[in-house]
């Protein structure tokens, strides 16, 4: 197989590029040149949002399959699409499941509403309606039958630059009193990225297409189970003080970013961001490692390059400084 990889050096492209380096495919990556690519691939750069940023992209081919994992302007992923379309047999897109209608219920499909308003020639708006615009450009140009579109969930692993998991892994090192978000036996979804990573190729090279939610089934794991991981891989006398979702809240610590992964119970954000139906995904081949192997594998990838994870310029920094967190822990003391 030869594989395009559209971008390919930093967490879920770089998993990519990794897998299909391992099952022994020819592998070009296209980039920027802002960070090294993995070692063993054919370098490409350029960049989408310059006026002649495909360049490096003329006359190159055929490719069997590209994937991309745009997540701005959908423009770009239109301009390269139509592009490669007469020069690859087939596009997976990585997509989200933020793409669906704000908010769904618990166990949604891929035939829930999507959102209102994405185009494929846009510029950058917001997030779902630029994945959702890319998804439109994807399917324009190589058609229903030659596009997978993989919506992943929270995505966590080695290699993350959205800091979630290193979040955790850093402040649980530390020790001491840890402010854990309750309850204890909260589901969580999400998915490690190497599983998304071979999950896309496999399903690409079987000729797969449409639309997947691409994360781990519901009960997959708890945030008792994440946690406790967590303490055990990095060995520390980390004391987690489980707390009422309320006295959370109260301290006014935000869902989702505040205390990273974490939503409460009983509310649209956790059954949208972590009660999606993955029942189509799992019966294509699916597998998803134990919690415990995510958390042991980016903990060491973590020592490996000085415990500091390197961050997304886009995204916003997660977590809590050490005051904001003493003040939860004291308000569940006395509540």
């Amino acid at each position: 197989m030869r594989l395009l990889l559209l971008g390919g050096t930093q967490f879920v492209g770089r998993a990519v590029a990794e897998a299909g380096l391992a099952h022994g495919w020819d592998v070009t990556v296209f980039h920027r040149g802002r960070h090294a690519p993995v070692a063993g691939v054919r370098s490409l750069h350029g960049d989408r949002t310059a006026a002649d940023g495909l360049t490096a992209l003329n006359g190159g081919g055929p490719w069997d399959l590209v994937v991309d994992t745009w997540s701005a302007a959908p423009r770009a992923v239109r301009d390269t699409a139509r592009l490669l379309r007469d020069r690859a047999g087939r596009y997976a897109y990585v997509s989200s499941c933020s793409v669906y209608a704000w908010p769904q219920p618990a166990g949604y499909t891929e035939d829930a509403p999507v959102v209102d308003g994405a185009f494929a020639d846009a510029g950058q708006t917001d997030y779902a309606r630029d994945k959702r615009g890319a998804e439109l450009a994807v399917l324009d140009a190589f058609g229903a039958d030659r596009s997978l579109l993989a919506r992943a969930g929270l995505i966590l692993g080695p290699y993350e630059n959205i800091g979630r998991l290193p979040w955790w892994l850093g402040r649980i090192a530390r020790g001491g009193p840890v402010l854990a978000p309750g309850p204890r036996d909260l589901p969580l979804q999400y998915v490690d990225v190497r599983d998304l990573a071979q999950w896309v190729l496999e399903s690409s090279a079987a000729g797969r297409h449409g639309p997947y939610n691409l994360v781990a089934p519901r009960g997959h794991t708890t945030t008792g189970e994440l946690l406790d991981a967590c303490v055990a891989v990095t060995g520390s006398d980390a004391e987690l003080r489980w707390t009422e979702p309320d006295v959370v809240l109260g301290a006014g610590i935000a869902p989702w970013t505040g205390l990273p992964v974490w939503v409460p119970p009983g509310t649209d954000l956790h059954s949208t961001l972590h009660g999606a139906d993955t029942s189509r995904a799992v019966a294509a081949g699916l597998r998803c490692r134990p919690v415990g192997a995510t958390v042991a594998d980016t903990w060491r990838w973590l020592r490996d390059i000085g415990g500091v994870a390197p961050q997304r310029p886009d995204r916003p920094v997660v977590g809590i400084d050490p005051e904001t967190e003493a003040k939860a822990l004291a308000a569940g003391a006395h509540g």
